[in-house]
């Protein structure tokens, strides 16, 4: 199914021609919950690996697990769909009363009662698979040449950066024949958090425009008084869609913006991936698609709903910046958090 984004509530290159400039094209993703193969580009859903190539493992000791219980990769997955089907039942109430209280039945709270602690894995952590995207799907990925699919794992632990380490692969997909049905999982995760639902994406490319923090000071008050005078709401707001995406602009708001050069080679590094649990806010209707607007309404402020397909939670609900360097696809990754 198509996702289709509203446009904005004003046009923000006729208000300001200097951004016309600075436009971006960014490909939303639009992850919604379903049964991705490994055919197919999916946040969450099973890799197209190589049977004969090691999986990926975290090798790293700084490995963050207070206060958040460990568990399995099952029993995180069993916790996620037995709160979907308690927000579900929320949502069907007929009044939003009392939406800060959504009870588990006993049969669900019997179940969650089961579910025992993991102890600290020993030694390296199986990654977990976070993105795959074909080229086909989302032709603003630019990969080396001769390869059409990315694949971005995490490990399942917050790290000194507050953020899973992520390991990116490139590889052409046709290379690839005895495919890895039953890869390796950790033993114990932090939390619910880092185990993404499986879902098909929806590809669809949007302009982006910088942050106002990317921009000078009288640009950027400019910006900021006319969003809040005309519309009510932050620029922020209205120049760059939240959610999972590939390319454009770095949503700087945690930190002021700062310069993120390749370690390697000094060049700027350029966003590639930017992983969110969030597709849109309960009070900025414009980034969300026309498609999924009716099911929206029924879900109050602070319910994530269809808001959250894929329930992952980045630290304290940010976005996860996976950064490459333009001059070369050899140089090691970046990522940052805003």
């Amino acid at each position: 199914m198509t996702r289709t984004t509203p446009p904005r509530p004003a046009d923000l290159e006729a208000a300001f021609p200097e951004l016309a400039s600075l436009a971006r094209t960014a490909t939303r993703l639009h992850p919604r919950p379903g049964i991705p193969s490994p055919q197919d580009s999916s946040i969450g859903g099973p890799l197209l690996w190589p049977a004969s190539e090691p999986w990926p493992h975290c090798g790293e000791v700084a490995h963050h697990t207070s206060p958040i219980p460990l568990m399995s990769v099952a029993d995180a997955r069993l916790r996620q769909r037995l709160a979907a089907a308690r927000d579900s039942r929320a949502a069907a109430r007929p009044s939003r009363e009392g939406w800060g209280y959504n009870p588990y039945t006993p049969e669900e709270r019997a179940i969650l009662e089961q579910i025992q602690a993991q102890d600290k894995p020993e030694g390296p952590v199986s990654m977990l698979p976070v993105a795959q995207l074909y080229l086909r799907d989302v032709p603003g990925l630019r990969p080396p040449e001769g390869s059409d699919l990315l694949q971005v794992l995490w490990c399942p632990f917050e790290h000194d950066d507050g953020m899973p380490t992520t390991a990116l692969f490139w590889r052409t997909a046709a290379a690839v024949s005895d495919i890895l049905l039953a890869p390796p999982e950790p033993a114990a995760i932090y939390g619910v958090f880092y185990v993404p639902e499986p879902c098909l994406v929806h590809p669809e490319e949007v302009i982006e425009y910088p942050s106002a923090l990317e921009l000078g000071k009288e640009m950027r008050e400019r910006l900021e008084r006319w969003a809040v005078t005309e519309f009510g709401i932050e620029y922020l707001d209205l120049c760059i869609p939240p959610g999972c995406k590939v390319g454009g602009y770095i949503n700087w708001g945690m930190t002021d913006a700062y310069p993120t050069p390749c370690p390697t080679c000094g060049t700027p590094t350029e966003p590639l991936l930017t992983i969110s649990g969030k597709e849109w806010y309960f009070d900025v209707h414009h980034w969300i698609p026309y498609e999924d607007q009716a099911d929206n309404l029924a879900w109050g402020p602070g319910q994530d709903g269809p808001a959250r397909p894929t329930r992952i939670c980045v630290s304290d609900d940010n976005a996860q910046i996976i950064q490459i360097c333009p001059a070369s696809p050899e140089h090691p990754h970046t990522q940052i958090m805003q």
